[in-house]
Formats: structure tokens, sequence, C-alpha cells
């Protein structure tokens, strides 16, 4: 019975290392974002008591300074450990991927409001939060994929997180092992 050899690739972590070390990005991932929330809000809360301007306005200078905020602490926080030799790539990315997120948090916001009438302080604030729950979903993805990309077998456990090459986020890059089974 003829098996063909397995290619070696090195030892790689376990399913329990990567889901711990998954779950501490997403602990320090989520420390920032949640600096950043407050961030937002209080620069909701300030600008809506202190200008005249509208609802939604004050929500998006709200985002923008919290989005440089964030960027901040996951350049130098989350993922100091990750890739910095194309900076103006990730700034680009990193706008972009924001830009998206900032369209999702305040559509949120701008659909409670103008579509529904939804007014006043307190659903204001409800509403500019739920609708930052549901960009955050995005963002994390994006910023660990595109933006903040680990560099190849570096990491604490030897892993590739948020590659797109990486066969965890690219299922077009699996590849199977070469041992055969026996006939």
């Amino acid at each position: 019975m003829p098996v063909r050899p397995t290619q070696s690739r090195g030892k790689r972590p376990s399913g329990r290392d990567r889901l711990l070390a998954l779950g501490h990005e997403f602990a320090k991932f989520g420390t920032v974002g949640g600096l950043g929330i407050f961030v937002n809000l209080g620069v909701f809360n300030v600008c809506r008591g202190a200008t005249g301007l509208p609802v939604v306005r004050c929500s998006v200078i709200a985002t923008v300074v919290a989005i440089t905020f964030n960027y901040l602490g996951l350049r130098y926080f989350t993922y100091r450990d990750r890739d910095k030799t194309r900076r103006s790539r990730e700034v680009l990315l990193f706008a972009a991927f924001s830009g998206i997120g900032l369209v999702i948090e305040n559509g949120v916001l701008y659909t409670a409001t103008y579509g529904f009438g939804w007014r006043g302080p307190l659903l204001g604030n409800l509403f500019k939060f739920l609708g930052i729950g549901t960009a955050t979903l995005f963002r994390f993805w994006s910023y660990r994929a595109w933006v903040f990309r680990a560099l190849p077998g570096g990491g604490r456990y030897g892993s590739r997180h948020g590659d797109p090459s990486n066969s965890a986020s690219n299922p077009a890059a699996y590849q199977p092992e070469t041992t055969a089974p026996p006939p």
C-alpha cells in the first residue's frame, strides 16, 4: 500500500491556540473600540449641545474624531506587531474601510431620525450606539483581514491571522493535505 509523503509545513498552532490568539486580538480590538465609543459619543453629545448642527452632521464629526483615535490605538496597541512596511497603503485602506463603517454607523442614525422620525437626545444616543455596534462588526473583519496584515509566520502562535492569502480568510487559498488515505 503506497502512501504519498506528507509535505512539511512546520508546526501549525492547534485550534485552541488559534482561538486563544483570536480572543486576545478581539479583546485588544475591543479595548480600543470601547474607548473609541466614549470618544465618539462624547464628541457627538458635546457637538449637539454646543452647536445648532443637525444630529447626523454632529454624528459624522464625532465618527471622524473617533476614527482618528481608533487608528492610533489600533496601530500602536492592538496591531503593533503587524506589517508596517506599507504605511501609506495601510492608511488608505483604513480610511476606505472606516468610510464604509461611517456610512453604516450614521445610516442607522439617519434612518431612525429622518426615516422614522425618532428624535430626541435619548433616541439619538441609542441609535448612534446601535450604528456603532453594527459598523464595528464590519470594521473588525476588514481591519484584521486587509489593513493590519499579519507578517508571514509571525505572531504569537506563528500563524497568519488576517492575511487574505491565509486559508482561514480566503477559502480559495485552501490547500488540502497531501497524505493520501489508504486504498
